[in-house]
C-alpha cells in the first residue's frame, strides 16, 4: 500500500516507521516534512533527530518536503493520505486536500480554537466545513509514538461513518503489534481524544502535589463522566467511551510520563508558570490548546464539567495550584452513575 504521511512530528514518524517496517507486509511510505531542511537532515542521517530520536528510517520510508512538490499535485499518486499536523494546522491542510480522492484521515485529538464568536469545533466538524466530500476519518487511542516506533504491543481505532475510510487505515497500519479496530462513532472518538488531554493536566496536577493514588482514581474516573456527558451531548453513543479512545487513552495520557499533558499538570504543580513549562516542553500539548474550547462547547450545551472548568481557571492563571484542588473533586454530591 502506498501511504503518504503529511507532517514529520513524533507520531507522523512514529506511523512511518511501523507501517514501513510492518512485518505483516511493509508499505511503501512517503514521510513529508513542511520543513525542507527538515527533510534534508532526516534523509542524511536516516533518523528524525528532533522528533523522535534514536529511532532509525527504514529504507521504505521517503523523505520529501514542501519544497520538492506541490503537494494538491502529489496526493492522488498514493491510497492513503494522513494528516500528521497539530490541531492547528488541520483546517488548512484539510483546505488544501478537499479535492483528493482518496481517504484522507488525522492524528490530532482537539478541539480546533475558537475565534470570535465561531465555536471552536472538533476535526470532523472542520472538514465538514471545509472539505465536505472528502472521505475521511480519524486514527485515535491510547499510544505513545516512541512505543509505536519502537514495536511495542499498540491498539488504535479507526473512526469513519465510511467503511472505505475504515478498512484503509486497518488495511495501512493492522500488524501483530498494532491492533488497529474499526468504529462508526467519530464523534465520540473525536470527544475522547480531545477531553482526555485536558483530564490529564489535572491528573498530572494531583500527582505533583503528592495527593496520592486515591486522588488519582476519583479523578480519572470523575474525569470519564465528564468526557461521556460531553460526548452524549455532542451525539456520540455511550460505549465508545469504555472502549480504546475513551477510557484506555484517559488512564494512559493521565498517567503515563511521556504524556506532555500530564507533564503540564505535574510542572504547574511545581510552581512552575505556564509559559516555562511549554518552552521547557517544546512540543504542543494539544490540552493547553484545547481546554477552554472544551468548557466553551460544554457550556453551550449545559453540559457541567468541574474538572475542565478547574484546569481552565489554572492555565489563565486565575487560582493557584493549591486550590485547584478543592475544585477538581468540589462538585456537588451526587448519585452515580452521571
Amino acid at each position: 500500500m502506498k501511504i503518504l504521511i503529511l507532517g514529520a512530528g513524533s507520531w507522523g514518524t512514529a506511523l512511518a516507521v511501523n507501517a514501513a517496517g510492518n512485518s505483516a507486509g511493509a508499505h511503501a511510505v512517503t514521510l513529508w516534512a513542511r520543513d525542507p531542511e527538515q527533510a534534508r537532515a532526516m534523509q542524511a542521517q536516516r533518523e528524525n533527530v528532533r522528533y523522535l530520536g534514536g529511532i532509525t528510517l527504514a529504507p521504505a520510508i521517503t523523505l520529501s518536503s514542501a519544497s520538492q512538490a506541490p503537494l494538491e499535485g502529489m496526493v492522488d499518486a498514493f491510497e492513503l493520505v494522513v494528516i500528521a499536523t497539530p490541531m492547528a494546522g488541520l483546517r488548512q491542510m484539510l483546505t488544501r486536500l478537499r479535492a483528493c480522492r482518496v481517504p484522507v484521515v488525522w492524528l490530532c485529538k482537539g478541539f480546533e480554537a475558537a475565534i470570535g464568536e465561531n465555536i471552536g469545533l472538533l476535526a470532523h466538524e472542520v472538514q465538514a466545513q471545509v472539505a465536505p466530500e472528502l472521505p475521511s476519518g480519524v486514527l485515535s487511542g491510547p499510544s505513545f509514538a516512541l512505543e509505536v516506533a519502537r514495536g511495542q504491543p499498540t491498539a488504535l481505532v479507526a473512526a469513519s461513518s465510511q467503511a472505505r475510510v475504515r478498512d484503509a487505515l486497518v488495511q495501512a497500519f493492522h500488524s501483530p503489534t498494532l491492533r488497529v479496530y474499526a468504529n462508526d462513532d467519530i464523534v465520540g472518538v473525536e470527544v475522547g481524544g480531545a477531553v482526555k488531554n485536558v483530564l490529564a493536566i489535572a491528573t498530572g496536577l494531583c500527582d505533583g502535589l503528592s495527593l496520592g493514588l486515591n486522588a488519582r482514581a476519583a479523578l480519572i474516573t470523575r474525569g470519564l463522566a465528564e468526557m461521556t456527558r460531553l460526548g452524549l451531548a455532542l451525539g456520540a453513543r455511550a460505549d465508545t467511551f469504555m472502549g480504546l479512545s475513551g477510557l484506555g487513552d484517559l488512564v494512559l495520557t493521565a498517567t503515563g510520563d511521556l504524556s506532555r499533558n500530564r507533564q503540564v499538570g505535574l510542572a504547574l504543580a511545581r510552581g512552575q508558570t505556564l509559559a516555562q513549562v511549554l518552552t521547557a516542553l517544546g512540543h504542543v500539548a494539544e490540552g493547553v490548546n484545547c481546554a477552554r474550547t472544551v468548557l466553551q462547547r460544554a457550556v453551550s450545551l449545559g453540559v457541567e464539567m468541574p474538572i475542565t472548568q478547574a484546569v481552565v481557571a489554572l492555565l489563565d492563571g486565575r487560582i493557584e495550584p493549591a486550590r485547584t484542588v478543592a475544585l477538581l473533586m468540589g462538585r456537588g454530591a451526587t448519585a452515580e452513575p452521571v
